[in-house]
């Protein structure tokens, strides 16, 4: 049995910092006065003023039971009441603020300022707290108008990191905590810190093959987040807990409400009172971040961890050795060494994501287990998946597999890894015909509904007071440009190969995908998952192709409807590349046509991205949910290979120059997309007038179809087979309502209304 500890009892609240970690010349309060005279400039306030006690007062406070191991040790500030401390013991230096006869309330939760039934052990308490029946508290520097309720144990240690990635002086390097994203087996292992977001631990997991880059990393964050021995503790300003059990090494915010949490340890809870984070009963937070407003609840539980800012963790998740991007959720479910770019969704209590790259605007349904490595040796596989993943009901997929953006996979459980290039495609495991099936361009064929709501919601998701970085919520942007164009290569090759001609393209027809549409609702026979994947419709067979390398196993694969597909994605790279051109437009109204073309034509302002064949820039790189050329990516990590930036703060600065010079980049891979529809043969068409307006012409009549496609998307779900269950019509209609007045359509019909103002706009001013 391991002995305690002895030491004199009249050293209880001291010797804070071990002797041979102080500097010459410093006390053991060297650091907290820092700290204290930090937060009092970044207030804006005048450096506190403590004093000593007068005999009077302690003498009220002797009287009102409370114990101090040296009266002389407790300083307090004036205005000061002795009456509001009562029945508490302090130990070491103790520094109070003000203290006055005034009511502290959140919500309907209301405290009287003052100290009772509570231990203080060497901290700074700021003006007005509201401290009842804590235990024990121990070197805590609390800020202004705090309350602090029923909490049972507060404490800080000597070599406390408040959940980065760091170790501080005499620790051997073996109790730094690093988490695994993307790999179980630790190989892509990264450090967390307060500021990390998705984009850091991006850059930081995903080139491993660059090792100067990946110790110049690890130094920068020693560097800029490794605490000296000493350092306290913090609770900002306006923060409320109560009813918690053990909260230990924490660095707490302004404005944070945390209740009955069991354990918090070695974490920063990052907080303001424009995004003010909560935690509440049950949850256990070790080694880890959680972000500006985030919320964890309900039993919630996190180990080596970052959460980005606007995050909700509830009813009981795990996540764990993970990264999650900002506004997302995770509900009932089980999350291991993943890394997950911005707006996550899932919230089921039986799926369960392991070792995995999520890029962002991704739902996760019920039953999915994606990750298993059951055909493994070793747990060393890896899922990785572009923006838009979304694995259906109880579909599981093994890694190691690979998935293009916007990739549906319908119900099933896929026996064989996976490499779908096919962005936007539904993908099937069709059991009776054993076989792999995958129809490309299926959103926008068929299901336009989802896919305009996925950015849309994305949107609306961001609740970001502060957006350290611009995610890319657009479905099409460069990143699924250049998917599609790949995908186009490899379809017409095997089009050609099985002896196919594609079909006239119609690409300035306005027909969205060559597909005409039919009136009214849509029957279930004409449902593609129905028609093509369940083998019911010879026609529908015989419309397909042989595909090659999307599956870990010699079995038949198959495209469907490949016409169409090619149809389809050429019409939304014409999308895409006008819609981007008018955007622009539309935010530049100083330039003329000619104007707009001097922009396209001018060369880079930037050696970081080389012109390519034709003009366009193929290698993008999702960067956090920020879409960058792969040349900028490369030429960042240089400048931090070669020391030019040294600090995670001058990285995101890095972002946000990035940003500012996304418009161009994309308006020009834009232009370039539309070069390579043309053939990329002569003069570039859309340069000349009236050729341009006359695609303005057809951009709006196409997205008029995008909002008519949209309304019948959602009009399948009003089958008169799901009415079985009301009275009529008129009572399913006031239970779920109709495609007429179904908010996201309503919305969209606004949306287009304001792009006929814009179009007409430009077409007057071109």
């Amino acid at each position: 049995m391991t002995e305690l500890d002895l030491s004199p009892v009249n050293r209880y609240g001291y010797d804070f910092i071990p002797p041979e970690h102080l500097p010459p010349d410093k006390d053991e309060y060297w650091l907290r006065n820092e700290q204290a005279a930090l937060a009092a400039r970044s207030a804006g306030k005048a450096p506190p003023a403590w004093r000593k006690l007068r005999p009077e007062e302690i003498e009220t406070l002797v009287k009102n039971d409370n114990h101090c191991s040296a009266w002389d040790a407790l300083l307090v500030s004036d205005p000061f009441d002795p009456l509001l401390v009562k029945n508490s013991a302090f130990y070491g230096l103790v520094r109070l603020g003000v203290l006055r006869n005034v009511l502290l309330r959140h919500h309907d939760f209301r405290l009287p300022a003052g100290i009772r039934n509570s231990t203080i052990i060497s901290c700074d308490i700021g003006d007005d707290p509201a401290i009842q029946d804590c235990s024990f508290i121990s070197h805590y520097r609390i800020d202004d108008r705090v309350i602090l309720s029923r909490i049972d144990e507060l404490q800080t240690t000597n070599h406390a990191k408040f959940g980065n990635g760091v170790i501080t002086e005499g620790e051997d390097e073996d109790v730094r905590i690093w988490i695994d994203v993307m790999n179980e087996a630790g190989g892509r292992s990264i450090l967390p810190f307060a500021s990390m977001i998705s984009a850091d631990a991006f850059l930081w997991a995903a080139y491993r093959d660059d090792i100067p880059l990946m110790e110049r990393l690890k130094e920068i964050t020693q560097q800029e987040f490794a605490p000296r021995r000493g350092i306290y503790g913090t609770i900002g300003a306006g923060a409320v807990i109560k009813s918690c059990k053990i909260i230990k090494d924490a660095a707490v915010g302004e404005a944070a409400y945390i209740k009955g949490a069991n354990k918090l340890k070695n974490i920063t809870v990052r907080s303001s009172a424009e995004e003010p984070s909560q935690i509440g009963e049950g949850v256990e937070l070790i080694n880890g971040i959680v972000g500006y407003g985030c919320h964890v609840f309900y039993g919630s539980k996190a180990v080596r961890f970052v959460m980005g800012r606007n995050c909700n963790l509830k009813y009981g998740a795990r996540l764990i050795h993970s990264v999650l991007g900002d506004n997302s959720t995770i509900s009932c479910c089980e999350i291991l060494n993943n890394l997950i770019f911005p707006i996550h969704e899932q919230h089921h209590n039986n799926s369960f994501l392991i070792a995995s790259l999520i890029q962002g605007m991704s739902n996760m349904a019920a039953g999915a287990t994606i990750g298993s490595n059951h055909n493994s040796r070793a747990n060393d596989g890896e899922i990785r998946a572009g923006r838009g993943f979304w694995p259906g009901l109880s579909v599981t997929l093994k890694h190691s597999s690979r998935f293009a953006s916007f990739v549906l996979i319908a119900k099933g459980d896929y026996p064989y890894e996976l490499n779908i290039s096919f962005p936007f495609s539904l993908v099937n495991h069709n059991v009776r015909r054993d076989r792999l099936e995958v129809m490309p361009a299926y959103f926008w064929m068929y299901n336009l509904y989802a896919l305009e709501r996925n950015s849309k919601k994305a949107m609306n998701r961001d609740k970001r007071k502060v957006k350290v970085q611009r995610i890319e919520t657009d479905y099409l942007a460069p990143d699924t440009a250049e998917e599609i164009i790949t995908a186009l290569s490899l379809m017409e090759g095997w089009m050609e190969t099985a002896g196919i001609t594609p079909s006239p393209e119609g690409l300035f027809s306005g027909k969205l995908s060559g597909v005409e549409s039919a009136g009214g609702d849509i029957a279930d026979d004409e449902d593609p998952e129905y028609t093509y994947m369940s083998g019911t419709d010879e026609a529908a067979q015989a419309d397909e192709i042989p595909a090659f390398g999307l599956e870990r196993h010699n079995r038949k694969t198959v495209l469907l409807k490949p016409r169409g597909a090619r149809a389809a994605y050429r019409e939304m790279l014409h999308y895409y590349g006008m819609k981007t051109l008018a955007d622009y437009l539309a935010s530049r109204p100083d330039l003329d046509f000619p104007g707009f073309l001097s922009i396209l034509d001018s060369p880079e302002t930037s050696d970081e991205v080389p012109p390519e064949a034709g003009g366009r820039v193929r290698e993008w790189v999702n960067l956090g949910g920020q879409i960058v050329p792969a040349a900028r990516a490369d030429a960042l990590r240089q400048r931090i290979r070669e020391g030019k930036i040294g600090t995670w703060e001058a990285v995101h600065r890095c972002y946000d120059e990035m940003a500012a010079v996304y418009p161009r980049d994309r308006l020009r891979h834009a232009w370039a997309t539309l070069r390579y529809l043309s053939g990329d043969r002569g003069e570039h068409p859309w340069a000349q007038r009236d050729f341009f307006r006359q695609e303005l012409g057809l951009l709006l009549e196409m997205r008029r179809r995008i909002a008519e496609e949209v309304y019948r998307s959602r009009a399948k779900d009003f089958h008169p087979f799901r009415g079985i269950t009301y009275r009529n019509r008129a009572e399913m209609e006031e239970v779920v309502g109709n495609p007429e007045n179904n908010a996201f359509v309503t919305r969209i019909r606004a949306d287009l209304a304001e792009f006929e103002v814009t179009i007409n706009a430009l077409l007057a001013r071109l």
